[in-house]
């Protein structure tokens, strides 16, 4: 398991590298004192694991899976009291308070080696997924491209549709498109990106078009050039 540390203080990267010579599975192959530093480790070293502190100089943790195209998996370090931290605790992160605890660190590792290696270390946890990072004013969330029903253009945002929320991804829609497998998503309108999976009815529209059903009774428009392109793909 190839990982980052990425923290500004330089003792915190020190005791996080004595406590990880412990784990023969990890290879700590970088490390990174800010963002800058951080998103280009993360770019050239494509490390399975970072280790990521949530304040830094230039920007916080949380800016910096933002800004990645494609997010490893990411276990927080951080002086966050376990009550702050909660709001953080979504999906396939995990967080180490500060001072680590070894036996808190074994337990990250183990999960994140499950997410990574499902096969061989949990048959019942599914294997990770491509994920997007989404931060929406306090609460944020690590969520599986295939968990995502629909994304729909608010100008240089756009709108994430999945379980009951419906947060704001900081990238537009034309942006979410190119990482997007064509295969599984279908590009509806100028508004709507929708995933095949959650489709449950297609029907004919007064505007020519088609009309999609989605799971959780969604429904939306797809133009009628996006409609000729669907049929001729063979999809319908």
């Amino acid at each position: 398991m190839n990982v980052v540390i990425i923290d500004d203080e330089r003792l915190a990267r020190d005791e996080l590298r004595r406590l990880l010579k412990n784990h023969a599975e990890v290879n700590i192959v970088g490390e990174a004192t800010n963002v800058v530093e951080a998103r280009h480790a993360i770019e050239t070293l494509a490390p399975d694991l970072i280790f990521l502190d949530i304040r830094m100089p230039g920007g916080n943790g949380f800016e910096l899976l933002e800004s990645l195209e494609e997010a490893p998996a990411v276990i927080f370090t951080t002086a966050f009291d376990s009550y702050a931290i909660r709001a953080f605790q979504v999906n396939a992160l995990d967080y180490l308070q500060k001072p680590v605890d070894p036996q808190r660190l074994e337990s990250a590792l183990l999960r994140c080696a499950r997410q990574l290696h499902p096969r061989v270390a949990a048959p019942q946890v599914q294997a990770g997924e491509s994920k997007v990072f989404i931060k929406d004013g306090e609460r944020c969330w690590f969520v599986a491209l295939d968990q995502i029903a629909l994304f729909e253009s608010e100008g240089n945002y756009t709108r994430v549709f999945f379980d009951n929320e419906r947060p704001l991804l900081l990238r537009s829609l034309n942006q979410l498109e190119l990482r997007l497998d064509p295969a599984h998503f279908v590009r509806v309108s100028r508004r709507y990106i929708a995933n095949l999976q959650f489709v449950t009815g297609i029907a004919p529209s007064a505007a020519g078009g088609l009309t999609l059903t989605l799971k959780g009774e969604l429904s939306i428009e797809m133009s009628r050039r996006r409609a000729v392109e669907f049929k001729l793909s063979n999809r319908l």
